[in-house]
């Protein structure tokens, strides 16, 4: 294409690699060129597809259009001196409408006369004085048809092609402006009208040399400047677009603008001025030169590969080069030589010239020229470079050549980078920033983590679905009137309202950090709105001082101490922490992945992000949302579940007793839970099957004993027998480094204190614990470990070991078993024998059973981990048997209250206990869960019931059809009566049984009948349509026995194979439930568990004064570990490394994989197959050459071979010359001799002997006589 349309394209590098073009930006340009007029274009056409929600808003653009935007139509007449039938303009004479033409052009028209040029050109056409402006008739819509492009479109082909690929990654977002003459527009008269839809065929004239525009452009501006045919109208109208945007503003944070860079692709002679003046620009232009796209393009990749510094270049390459240019634009050697100097002055500034080879490179590295020219040409410090390199997110180039060494860094840049990278979602720029040197402990601060939350880039989440559905939750009284549904558009979400989410999310007792009372206190001294401003330590003025010291506020006996002074306030210890639940709750599975690694407490993190995201997975699910975002949810808590596995595997490898402790350490940044408690809470089955956790809750179960093998009857031998508690085997303090926190205040309490170790001992023992990282030296120690208990074991105190049996969970589950069986014995006694008017002794004890175990409910509701009463019952009214055991303690109150009235009041309580006592068998089946066999079918009894639900809503659907039917059919005349309902049910309900009550199908009915003893039977009268009734019947039966029952079956069939497939682990997760609940539980049962909860007050109201502060609270007592600073730094320690190992492992395994040595080859054959095409490629280079090289030399021996020629033929006139001068010598001197004999005289002999005379016979002996 000769012009620069289609050859230079200017790129405003923005966010998505693309700018916004709007009404306003065009309007800043048109008013900056009204202001420089003469114009030599006015703007013809503006296409746009923009989506205008109202007709106001269409009419107000339309006049805006029509009063900013001109076209430019020549007005007169002055014929092209190439082209008399053309005028100056472009266009055919007779395409001049309304206008005559002169004198000169219809004499020129009908005689064909030569006419004096002088004449004809005595004035100029031009711009300004042979057009004329006019509103614009050509703006509207396009819509595009027709095919693919001609190969005349050359570079707009390209790049469409580049922009459809683009477009549909970006799905849509990006914006392309397509700016061109207006008179080399193809089709040009379907284009006009005012706000029209016109559709315009793309489909090119292959005889026509105007071009049509490329359906992938979003927006045409068409620049017309009254010419036709003629390029350059676009030119000063894109370069002031240009200079426009390249002075916007991409991030106003740090004041950066739009970088501009011109890309090259092939292109006409005036492509090589256009990147001279882009060279000169201020500031310049950086321009990427796309080699191989042909004419201009490969002339400046030629000119930059081959020229030296300052715009120098080889004497014979210059030639070479003039030359190319003559044969590339058919230009004159003049013409060439002008052309060349430009290409020259373009040359010295070859720094700002990136050369791209199309079809070497690929493709997908056009990005990586076009970044690397930017970097290069802008002149940008390292912010702004680093800025440019998150927007394109090329981590590679901003690792190369933009954290070199030496590099310089204003104080907080590298921070507001990492903010950019979190909200841009760049896991490889954070990446990349902390390996150089950004301390995410000082990065993040609450203001930025506010931030980070109120962001709207990155994929979509639900993060306000839930903040909105916790403020409902917050405000229950007036919750839908204040938000109406909705948050306020401009609502700002903060950290408290991220705790309150957080909370929700993990149900429960959870307590996030950020809605405890210090952070509260903190954060609303911080942004309240008893502060003007915020602190200087967020980065913002305080013109008001703070008041120094310390703030106390106090409230329910509780301090916080927040000292404002410190600088550490505003951060936070775990930032690792904070960012990985930000990235879990907005759905950067990637980013919370990556943070997870980092930091500390790493199982509980991958814990806690399982949990999140399996709630969010189901809030989504409840709240109707589109069922790919709770599967991803799902997904992303698969993912993070098996993380935490892993790594429990791994560090239970590496060492038992440490991921033991790994499992039951105190968590203080997570509400103060353990791995495990976090496990149950997230319904992590898995983790709670492994081995290290079944190991620990073995443990657990049998407390201090030490039983392997028949230990439920050595248990209840105890129970029975208590003489035989002195046979059994306890543990030791060493035998239990996990031991959970009642149990060690216990031992302090009861154990003697025993005399220091020497330091060799203690060196000795902390030798063994470093050996036991190994697996043999583990075995050896436990082995030692042993043998020292076994030696040990008959020294522990009596009253201890009956202590230590009765608080043993295995105990205590067996001693309420038996309690509970004795229970169920008196209850059928009361039952089932005649009730007298007061209650018997059995009775009296059946009812404070049921008392004192209502009064148990209610210590474990006061005793749970919630703060408030509220809360407390909610989470304990969570569990499924806490709820079927408050409405059996209830009921059997009402049916005591009324045992103790008079009849018939009596016989109604018994009535009620006889009810009752249904429930209590069948709270046989939570005691079932303790067995290995029987736990997992109550699973699936319990899962069973859930789908026979449904079932029966199905069931009840063909039932009520049948029975509604047959009861008005046979009963037409019944009265209103509740009786129906009854008899609707009645029947239908156990023919699915098969009682089908075959005599009343269809009964004997109409005239009397007469027996065969001769007695006549009355028949009742006939029902009309009572034959119906069998009929549905049958359908009836059909659907309801063999349909649907089947249907049942076969849903039972695969719930309990779904269940028997995961029965292992369902066992395992249904035993911590069991082994936590009466490991809290006081050791005797009811109805003797009064006198346990009278010996607690006692212990709670005397003891009470005595308790230190750093004391665990009661409610902390439990599976939990309370270590010291230093243990907690070994445990962490540990942790890190079997990241490390974990990560290795899997690293191992992956490059070990089939799939990655597939991968691998493929690459290598790949890097080779490129190897073998630059080696080919190179063969046939130098065969060229070679060839190249033959024609030359060819050449030259023609040449030498000519000049040998034409050497021998004047070596042969020169021999011939001289054999005629030595011929005429000899004749001479023959004549000379002669006339000397003779004598003779003559005029010509005269002249002759004179001649001879003349000779020197001394120089001539020859001569002489």
């Amino acid at each position: 294409m000769p012009g620069p349309w289609g050859t230079i394209y200017f790129l405003g590098v923005a966010q998505v690699c693309s700018f916004l073009f709007s009404r306003w930006n065009l309007e800043r340009v048109m008013n900056q060129t009204d202001a420089s007029r003469p114009l030599n274009w006015t703007i013809r056409k503006l296409c746009h597809a923009a989506f205008l929600p109202s007709v106001r808003l269409l009419k107000a653009q339309k006049s805006w259009i029509e009063r900013a935007f001109y076209k430019r139509e020549c007005v007169h007449i002055i014929p092209s001196t190439k082209d008399p039938h053309r005028c100056c303009c472009g266009r055919l004479i007779g395409q001049h409408v309304g206008l005559t033409p002169s004198i000169s052009v219809l004499q020129n028209e009908k005689n064909e006369s030569r006419l004096s040029r002088n004449d004809i050109q005595s004035e100029k056409w031009s711009i300004s004085k042979h057009t004329q402006l006019s509103p614009t008739d050509a703006f509207g819509t396009i819509e595009f048809q027709g095919g693919g492009h001609s190969n005349k479109a050359m570079v707009i082909r390209h790049v469409g092609d580049a922009l459809k690929d683009h477009a549909s990654k970006s799905r849509g977002k990006i914006c392309t402006i397509g700016i061109a003459p207006w008179g080399i527009v193809e089709n040009q008269e379907d284009l006009i009208g005012r706000d029209v839809v016109r559709p315009y065929q793309t489909m090119s004239n292959p005889m026509s040399k105007l071009t049509v525009l490329n359906s992938m452009h979003s927006h045409f501006i068409l620049a017309d400047n009254g010419t036709t045919g003629k390029y350059g109208a676009e030119v000063k109208l894109r370069r002031q677009l240009e200079k426009h945007i390249s002075l916007q503003k991409i991030n106003t944070r740090i004041g950066q603008g739009v970088p501009v860079v011109a890309l090259i692709v092939e292109g006409g002679p005036n492509v090589i001025s256009i990147v001279l003046e882009y060279l000169r620009d201020t500031p310049p232009v950086p321009v990427v030169v796309c080699d191989g796209s042909g004419r201009a393009s490969d002339i400046l990749a030629f000119g930059h590969k081959y020229s030296e510094e300052g715009g120098l270049i080889n004497e014979s390459l210059r030639d070479q080069l003039l030359v190319t240019i003559q044969k590339t634009f058919t230009y004159t050697r003049t013409q060439a030589q002008h052309l060349f100097i430009i290409l020259m002055e373009c040359m010295k500034k070859k720094e700002l010239i990136t050369v791209f080879r199309m079809g070497s490179e690929g493709h997908q590295d056009i990005d990586l020229a076009i970044l690397t020219a930017l970097l290069k040409g802008a002149n940008a410090s390292a912010p702004d470079q680093l800025s440019l390199a998150l927007a394109w997110n090329r981590v590679d180039i901003a690792r190369s050549q933009i954290f070199i060494y030496g590099q310089q860094w204003p104080v907080g840049s590298l921070e507001q980078a990492m903010l950019d990278a979190l909200v841009l979602d760049r896991v490889d720029f954070v990446k990349l920033l902390i390996e150089n040197g950004v301390s995410m402990h000082r990065f993040l601060t609450i203001s930025r983590l506010e931030e980070l939350y109120n962001t709207r880039h990155g994929p979509s989440n639900t993060l306000y679905h839930l903040v909105r559905d916790v403020k409902k939750r917050e405000y229950p009284g007036f919750g839908w009137i204040y938000f109406k549904g909705n948050l306020p558009p401009d609502y700002r979400i903060s950290l408290i309202d991220i705790g309150l989410v957080i909370e929700y999310l993990m149900g429960g007792a959870y307590r996030c950090n950020y809605t405890r009372k210090r952070f509260r206190t903190l954060y609303h001294n911080l942004f309240g709105p008893k502060r003007p401003k915020a602190l200087k330590l967020l980065g913002m003025e305080d013109d008001i001082p703070l008041r120094r010291g310390r703030k106390t506020t106090k409230k329910r006996e509780e301090e916080v101490d927040i000292d404002l002074d410190d600088p550490e306030i505003n951060h936070f210890p775990f930032p690792f922490h904070e960012l990985m639940v930000w990235a879990v709750l907005m759905k950067r599975q990637k980013m919370a992945l990556f943070f997870w690694q980092h930091g500390e407490e790493a199982m509980a993190k991958a814990l806690v992000a399982c949990k999140l995201c399996k709630a969010m997975a189901h809030e989504a699910s409840e709240n109707d949302m589109v069922d790919d975002i709770s599967q991803e949810l799902n997904h992303n808590s698969r993912d993070f579940g098996q993380l935490a596995v892993e790594l429990l595997d791994q560090s239970y490898k590496q060492d038992e007793q440490l991921a033991m402790k790994l499992l039951t350490y105190e968590l203080k940044n997570w509400s103060n839970a353990t791995c495990l408690q976090l496990a149950v809470a997230a319904k992590h089955r898995d983790f709670i099957a492994h081995t290290c956790s079944q190991m620990l809750l073995t443990d657990m179960w049998m407390g201090r004993l030490r039983m392997r093998k028949n230990s439920g009857l050595k248990v209840i031998l105890g129970i029975l027998l208590p003489p035989s508690i002195l046979s059994l085997e306890f543990k030791n303090k060493d035998d239990m480094p996990y031991m959970t926190q009642a149990q060690e205040i216990h031992l302090q309490e009861k154990e003697p204190e025993e005399p220091e170790k020497p330091t060799k001992e203690k060196d000795e023992e902390d030798m063994e614990l470093t050996a036991m990282l190994g697996r043999n030296n583990g075995e050896s120690s436990r082995k030692k470990d042993e043998e020292e208990v076994q030696s040990r074991h008959r020294l522990i105190p009596l009253g201890r070991k009956i202590y230590e049996f009765y608080n043993a969970p295995i105990v205590k589950f067996w001693f309420y078993t038996l309690a509970y069986i004795g229970y169920l014995m008196l209850f059928n006694y009361i039952v089932l024998v005649k009730m007298e008017r007061w209650p018997s002794t059995q009775e009296w004890i059946v009812i404070s059973y049921i008392f004192t175990l209502g009064i148990e409910k209610m210590r474990e509701i006061l005793m749970s981990e919630p703060g408030k009463l509220l809360q407390k019952v909610k989470v304990w009214l969570q569990e499924y048997w806490n709820v079927t055991d408050l409405i059996a303690i209830l009921l059997f109150s009402v049916g005591m209250i009324l045992r103790l009235q008079d009849q018939p009041f009596r016989s109604d309580g018994r009535v009620i206990y006889c009810v009752n006592i249904i429930y209590w068998y069948i709270r046989l089946l939570d005691i079932f869960g303790v067995n290995k066999y029987l736990g997992p079918y109550v699973m699936m009894i319990g899962k069973m019931m859930i789908d026979m639900m449904y079932f029966v809503i199905i069931m009840l659907v063909v039932l009520m059809s049948f029975g509604v039917a047959r009861q008005a059919i046979l009963f037409p005349n019944e009265e209103p009566s509740w009786k129906l309902a009854k008899n609707i049910f009645y029947m239908p309900y156990w023919m699915i049984y098969g009682e089908v009550f075959a005599d009343q199908i269809d009964p004997p009915c109409g005239q009397n009948e007469t027996r065969e003893d001769g007695k006549i039977i009355q028949l009742p009268p006939c029902k009309t349509g009572a034959w119906i009734v069998p009929a549905i019947m049958a359908c009836y039966l059909l659907v309801a026995n063999i349909l649907l029952v089947n249907l049942l079956i076969a849903v039972f069939n695969n719930t309990f194979f779904e269940v028997k497939s995961i029965s292992n682990q369902v066992w395992k997760f249904q035993r911590y439930q069991l082994i936590m609940t009466f490991h809290e539980r006081p050791v005797l049962p009811p109805p003797l568990i009064i006198f346990s909860h009278m010996t607690m007050i006692f212990q709670h109201l005397c003891c009470r004064w005595r308790k230190h502060e750093s004391d665990p609270d009661e409610r902390d007592y439990g599976l939990k570990l309370f270590i010291t600073d230093d243990e907690l730094k070994k445990v962490h320690d540990f942790e890190e490394q079997c990241i490390e190992e974990y990560f290795r492992e899997k690293d191992d395994r992956f490059n070990s994989s089939n799939d990655e040595r597939i991968r691998v080859t493929s690459e290598r054959v790949e890097n080779m197959s490129m190897r073998l095409e630059e080696v080919n490629e190179r063969e046939h280079s130098m065969k060229a050459s070679l060839q190249t090289v033959d024609i030359r030399l060819a050449q030259l021996e023609d040449l030498i071979g000519r000049m040998a020629t034409a050497l021998e033929r004047l070596t042969g006139l020169e021999r011939a010359e001289s054999n005629k001068i030595r011929s005429r010598t000899s004749s001479d001197c023959t004549d000379a001799a002669y006339i000397v004999r003779q004598s003779s005289f003559n005029s010509q002999e005269g002249n002759t002997f004179k001649l001879q005379e003349s000779i020197d016979p001394a120089e001539h002996p020859f001569y002489s006589v």
